[in-house]
């Protein structure tokens, strides 16, 4: 079954940014798989579980009462997340604590559990995926990705189709 979740999207420079990052990454640790291709990238807010449509009714009023300003993401580290999964995720983060970002996902948090929808607020890692590879690669710095999140959009995940439906697109102020 499909699921949702909200995510911020790079800008497109960004993520050709992110997409050339994954290309030398992959090289220089020997990496078999490829790079996310730069429409997939996203940072997820909160993830919904499967598609159901009162949680996506709920989710989209809940969005729509959001009034908050547009803020800056960047991510400067490269590492893969420990996984149980033969694929570990190697991604992108920022050892900084993004506050901006923190709090915008605790603000859409609040504004979806008042509207009915469970969400986790537990740790928050914000990260960009680059890829799922078996080997490892160490924390390392990169360049930067960096853009300004000036919306943020409710993705379906189309299982088994690796692409994602936009079914909301929501602007930040500024």
């Amino acid at each position: 079954m499909d699921s949702l979740f909200f995510a911020l999207q790079p800008e497109p420079a960004a993520a050709g940014r992110a997409v050339e990052l994954a290309e030398g990454l992959r090289a220089a640790h020997d990496l078999k798989a490829q790079a996310t291709d730069a429409q997939r990238l996203h940072v997820t807010l909160h993830h919904l579980g499967a598609l159901r449509q009162e949680t996506l009714a709920r989710a989209l009023r809940a969005a729509a009462t959001l009034d908050c300003p547009a803020f800056e993401v960047r991510f400067d580290m490269a590492t893969s997340f420990k996984s149980g999964a033969k694929k570990r995720p190697l991604v992108l983060l920022n050892r900084e604590a993004l506050q901006p970002l923190q709090d915008f996902r605790s603000t859409l948090g609040v504004a979806l559990s008042l509207h009915g929808v469970d969400v986790d607020t537990g740790s928050f890692t914000p990260h960009l995926t680059l890829l799922r590879d078996a080997r490892a690669v160490p924390e390392q710095p990169v360049g930067p990705v960096a853009w300004k999140a000036r919306e943020f959009v409710l993705l379906q995940s189309l299982v088994g189709q690796g692409r994602y439906v936009v079914l909301g697109r929501w602007p930040l102020n500024g």
